[in-house]
């Protein structure tokens, strides 16, 4: 069984900036791409980053700039820096983790979410 837990989300003012961490835990072998995805009220959940094991990374275009995804492999943690928060980037976020078991090959985690609210 794999756990991912997430942390980092709160209440901060347009222009400040948080951190999100996402830790994965359990039983694989390694992990590949890890990514945080956002879900907005009314809206679909969106990939916001990823970052795949050897170091790929990719941004959604309203993020370029201003969020920056990073791994530590040695803690199976992914990050998202998050600087210049602007009200639209209001949403729930998810952490994804992709997992490799030898007897089961690739599967998908997901965390429980993390609520990231900017207003003033």
């Amino acid at each position: 069984q794999v756990q991912v837990v997430e942390s980092g989300g709160g209440l901060v003012q347009p222009g400040g900036s948080l951190r999100l961490s996402c830790a994965a835990s359990g039983s694989f072998s390694s992990i590949d791409r890890m990514a945080w995805y956002r879900q907005a009220p009314g809206k679909e959940r969106g990939l916001v980053a990823s970052i795949t094991s050897d170091g790929s990374i990719i941004y959604t275009d309203s993020v370029k700039g201003r969020f920056t995804i990073s791994r530590d492999n040695a803690k199976n943690t992914v990050y998202l820096q998050m600087n210049n928060l602007k009200p639209e980037d209001t949403a729930v976020y998810y952490c994804y983790v992709q997992v490799y078991k030898l007897a089961s090959g690739y599967s998908a985690v997901w965390g429980q979410g993390t609520l990231v609210t900017v207003s003033s």
